[in-house]
């Protein structure tokens, strides 16, 4: 697998409120990927599932009708923009593998148009507005970076940011960079110091995953308030707060809660000089991490 192929990307991070009507969220996204390509972005990441609004607040059989195959709708439709503008897309497909058979899957096209890889998200959730399991299926692509012609994309999806296991195997397997689409917010419910708990905690454990892997990160958070359809809650307020760091850890840029695109530059030389300097690889105890594969490790003794 190829290595860092580009010293340093421009990458776009959109982040968008969803409407109730497709074509008008589909309309926006491309005129801000367009404007991205005009300010010199070599990269752009999308939001989980940004084509619609967030559709696991309630379970519904009829959600199922929304889902595409790969290729499909929404790769071809990125992938020509892709080409068109030279520059490489990463999006969010409610996929359909089979009937009865659907994952939530990160599309990657390249900057010639072509489906570079894809990555099925491996930690479905199962929360109050969150009822992903009962529209998808866990990955099995693995924990593998898509190569694109600016690198090798460690591609995870919204939950998995939780899981150091993904970010470090994602880096393991030589990703140059951790992308994460996202839909995550609050309940309007909660309280402002929970608030901000939250808010906090998802931060700093992505940076934690730049920090201990040595890699830059980019997260797409979608934003704004989304009705439960099923009226049996008061629905989700995304937060936003898409952000980019640095492979320290480092801030690079950051967004508020309103509809905004976020620029930033990459210096991906940085990651040797990084890893040099805070030898994490080096160190691990791989002799010593058997019991990482026990769901608990309630055993007694040796």
């Amino acid at each position: 697998m190829a290595g860092v192929l580009f010293d340093k990307v421009i990458a776009a991070l959109i982040q968008l409120p969803c409407g109730a009507h497709k074509a008008d969220n589909i309309l926006n996204l491309e005129r801000n990927i367009r404007v991205a390509a005009d300010s010199g972005a070599d990269l752009v990441l999308l939001q989980e599932l940004h084509d619609n609004r967030y559709l696991c607040q309630s379970e519904d059989m009829a959600c199922f009708d929304k889902a595409e195959t790969i290729p499909g709708p929404t790769t071809k439709r990125l992938g020509k923009l892709a080409a068109e503008l030279k520059l490489v897309v990463v999006g969010s497909v409610f996929e359909k593998r089979a009937p009865g058979l659907y994952h939530n899957t990160a599309v990657v096209l390249d900057r010639d148009g072509s489906l570079a890889g894809y990555y099925r998200k491996m930690h479905i959730p199962d929360d109050p507005g969150y009822y992903e399991k009962f529209y998808f299926t866990p990955g099995d692509t693995g924990f593998r970076p898509v190569a694109t012609s600016i690198g090798n994309l460690g591609v995870l999806v919204c939950w998995d940011q939780w899981f150091p296991e993904a970010a470090r195997s994602m880096a393991l397997a030589g990703a140059d960079m951790l992308l994460y689409p996202t839909a995550i917010g609050w309940n309007p419910q909660d309280e402002l110091p929970e608030q901000s708990r939250q808010l906090d905690a998802w931060i700093t454990v992505q940076r934690g995953h730049a920090i201990s892997n040595g890699l830059p990160l980019l997260t797409c958070n979608r934003v704004g308030m989304e009705p439960d359809p099923s009226g049996n809650s008061s629905g989700i307020l995304f937060w936003g707060h898409s952000f980019a760091c640095g492979p320290q850890g480092e801030i690079l840029a950051q967004a508020e809660e309103t509809e905004q695109m976020l620029l930033v530059e990459m210096d991906l030389k940085r990651i040797e000089s990084v890893r040099n300097s805070w030898p994490f690889f080096r160190d691990r105890r791989i002799d010593a991490y058997e019991r990482l594969l026990l769901r608990f490790d309630d055993t007694d003794g040796d």
